[in-house]
């Protein structure tokens, strides 16, 4: 059976941010499926709730998990919701995961500052989308630079999203993770704060920094990305050894 692939979205933007590890997917003939967790995307009107949330991801990698080995790929926000669900008390059908942008654990000053500052951009006339639009313009390349507004903006679900996080209990959970592991940051991450905690945590890891990339790594070095995939898809084949 053929490795299938899970991905899941970071805060604020949608399945639609997956488009070019989507093409690059079914171009070489693997099946992936992109999931909308609650109050994103195509569930915009729904309440964000952790529940839901990893309830999501269950229905997304069980069902996927009925054709072949799982790999589970989460960014951001969908990368720690990733790792919890992986290391969850009761072991889940994923054969791998890589967990992009999320060595951070998302509690103290850290995650209080960006809550902050998210308040302040949701407090301007237009909730900070022309700042956004800028960062985008000036990071990301052309090919890549609408897939993260494509969906919408999850504004009114961030806030919430953020304070559940507080509810995860990461350090255990990455801990339990047995199966093979990458975690994947840009050079530049905010994100790396508990990077070295996070390979501690799981010695069987591999991290990979990604030279001249921020936390939109996906987006900003889309085939660095995609040789990611392939390297973890190429790994599930060979049994898991990596």
């Amino acid at each position: 059976m053929s490795v299938q692939i899970v991905l899941v979205h970071g805060i604020r933007t949608s399945a639609t941010m997956w488009r070019s590890q989507l093409a690059y997917l079914d171009e070489h003939g693997y099946d992936a499926t992109a999931v909308d967790l609650p109050g994103h995307g195509t569930r915009r009107l729904e309440d964000f709730t952790l529940h839901e949330a990893l309830h999501t991801i269950d229905a997304a990698v069980r069902a996927a998990a009925e054709r072949g080995p799982v790999l589970l790929v989460g960014h951001s926000m969908g990368g720690l919701l990733s790792l919890a669900y992986t290391g969850g008390a009761e072991t889940p059908p994923v054969a791998g995961l890589i967990a992009a942008s999320c060595t951070a654990l998302p509690r103290g000053a850290g995650l209080r500052a960006y809550r902050l500052i998210a308040g302040a951009m949701n407090a301007l006339p237009d909730r900070g989308l022309w700042i956004a639009d800028r960062v985008l313009d000036a990071t990301i390349p052309l090919e890549t630079r609408s897939d993260f507004a494509a969906g919408g903006y999850a504004l009114d679900a961030q806030d919430v999203a953020l304070r559940s996080l507080t509810g995860l209990d990461l350090a255990a959970a990455v801990a339990r993770i047995a199966v093979p592991l990458w975690f994947v940051n840009g050079q530049y991450d905010q994100l790396r704060l508990n990077e070295t905690l996070f390979q501690r945590l799981a010695p069987h890891s591999e991290l990979i920094v990604v030279p001249r990339s921020t936390h939109l790594v996906t987006a900003m070095r889309p085939r660095v990305f995609n040789a990611v995939l392939q390297l973890a898809i190429a790994t599930l084949d060979a049994g898991g050894d990596a």
